[in-house]
């Protein structure tokens, strides 16, 4: 039986034409030096060009010349010597009927033989519409930061508008017992609205506890810290962070924590410091609140637990972490602790080992 003739070189040329031209996805076929061997009709109509006017032109010449983008062409010229390879280049295109268009462009060369001449594979991606998506939701979400930041700095100045009400109202009234309750009313509402600014100046996302802490004891001490020679509250905390909701709830512990050591650790003009600390290893943490005061009284123990104790109490649990109270003889230290063992035996615990 007689042998078949050898296929000349571009024998499948005309299988390759049949399937370039009846792609869904645009593609051309060029040769080496970058002419159109064939286009697709989906090309043809995603870039309104007639294909008369692409096939045997160079790449360059396309359309009204703006397929001639010198960067492009370099990369096609690499990726036919076999040097390089275009995979998801991205590019913007502009002609003159189709208008503005985003493309991601890929290239494969393919080489039937040894000997035969190369070809280029090039198929077109237009993902105008998926970038214009993309940058709508950027600016949805944008807009949405700048309101929220509006937001939160409306709520501050708000409580610091209500907090000046309760203090004016605390110097007219006539009740020593009244005085009080207002007073520490007041304190409550204008650290809740030194949380609110903070957070309001801070970026959406991680919340660096130092510097929170810092502005937080700042705002508690300029509100209820008469004489600053007398006693002194400072910060002393690592570099860690977390999110806004977990910070939200460490302030306001602080912030009681701190209320609750002005109020009983330094009677009848005792001098001392405070300390807020904080450090974290891992998904363990422990936030202290510390003094150098008086100490606890002998009857703690049996006494009712005031408002702020259970504030405190309800954010420890919200945490998951665990209260701790010691009294050394000089001062009281009041830790609230998480711990691995808690973020173990809780998986609802998020992997920075705070509550979700």
């Amino acid at each position: 039986m007689a042998a078949h003739p050898p296929l000349h070189p571009d024998g499948p040329l005309s299988l390759a034409l049949a399937v370039v031209g009846s792609s869904r996805p645009p593609l051309l076929l060029l040769d080496q030096g970058l002419k159109v061997i064939a286009v697709s009709a989906s090309f043809c109509r995603t870039f309104d060009i007639d294909a008369e006017r692409v096939v045997d032109r160079f790449l360059g010449e396309v359309g009204t010349g703006e397929w001639n983008r010198p960067q492009l062409q370099v990369l096609l010229e690499a990726t036919a010597a076999g040097d390089a390879a275009v995979e998801a280049y991205e590019m913007d295109l502009k002609g003159p009927r189709s208008g503005g268009r985003t493309l991601v462009v890929n290239a494969q060369r393919l080489a039937y033989s040894d000997g035969a001449p190369v070809r280029l594979l090039l198929t077109v991606e237009d993902v105008t519409a998926a970038r214009e998506g993309e940058k709508q939701k950027d600016d949805l979400l944008r807009e949405k930061a700048i309101l929220l930041q509006e937001l939160q700095h409306r709520v501050a100045n708000s409580l610091q508008i209500i907090a000046s009400v309760i203090l004016q109202s605390a110097r007219k009234t006539n009740s020593d017992e009244t005085r009080v309750h207002l007073k520490d009313a007041h304190s409550r509402v204008m650290s809740v609205a030194a949380l609110q600014q903070q957070l309001a100046t801070s970026r959406l996302g991680e919340v660096e506890l130092a510097p929170y802490f810092t502005q937080l004891c700042k705002s508690i001490g300029a509100s209820m810290i008469h004489d600053p020679t007398r006693v002194s509250l400072r910060v002393e905390a690592d570099d860690s962070s977390t999110s806004a909701d977990v910070s939200v709830s460490l302030g306001l512990i602080v912030t009681e924590l701190v209320i609750n050591a002005l109020k009983h650790a330094f009677p009848g003009g005792r001098s001392g410091k405070i300390v807020v600390g904080y450090s974290s290893h891992g998904p363990n943490w422990t936030l202290t609140v510390r003094d150098d005061g008086v100490g606890m009284p002998k009857d703690a123990a049996s006494a009712t637990p005031g408002l702020g104790t259970s504030i405190v109490e309800a954010l420890a649990k919200q945490l998951q972490a665990r209260i701790q109270v010691e009294s050394p003889g000089h001062g009281v230290v009041i830790s609230v602790i998480h711990s691995q063992l808690a973020a173990v035996q809780n998986p609802s615990l998020s992997a920075s080992g705070t509550a979700t």
